[in-house]
């Protein structure tokens, strides 16, 4: 991974957008958690989904920042696999966290994604989608 690189926003495709995901009703978490969530900067098309031609293009300014109560914030970047999966890849020391079927979900809010931390799958919710 690089190392960070300052990018302005006026600078980024109109495409780009900031997602916010939050824990989803789980066995663990009954009402959700709403400290427990992640941020994205990333571009999505006109049906919500991470559109992968613009990623290619501005692949530093897709970022991912991990939220999660009484822990430092863990920033990252959106990563595109072989095979069309996207991940998180973090600049910490952290496991890359994957996420469930990224290429054919859709980035809006109400929507629900999934999200492989650790070998558990986690469902979050799309709370808030917002031009940079």
């Amino acid at each position: 991974m690089s190392s960070p690189t300052s990018i302005l926003n006026a600078s980024l495709p109109s495409a780009f957008r900031q997602i916010r995901i939050e824990l989803a009703r789980e066995r663990a978490h009954p009402e959700g958690a709403h400290d427990i969530a992640y941020v994205l900067v990333a571009p999505l098309d006109d049906e919500g989904r991470i559109d992968t031609e613009v990623w290619r293009q501005h692949r530093e300014a897709c970022r991912v920042a991990r939220l999660r109560p009484g822990q430092a914030t863990a920033h990252g970047h959106l990563v595109h696999r072989r095979g069309g999966s996207w991940a998180f890849a973090y600049e910490a020391n952290l496991p890359d966290e994957a996420g469930y079927h990224f290429n054919e979900e859709r980035f809006v809010p109400g929507e629900y994604v999934s999200v492989n931390e650790e070998g558990r799958m986690h469902p979050f919710r799309v709370v808030s989608v917002a031009r940079l």
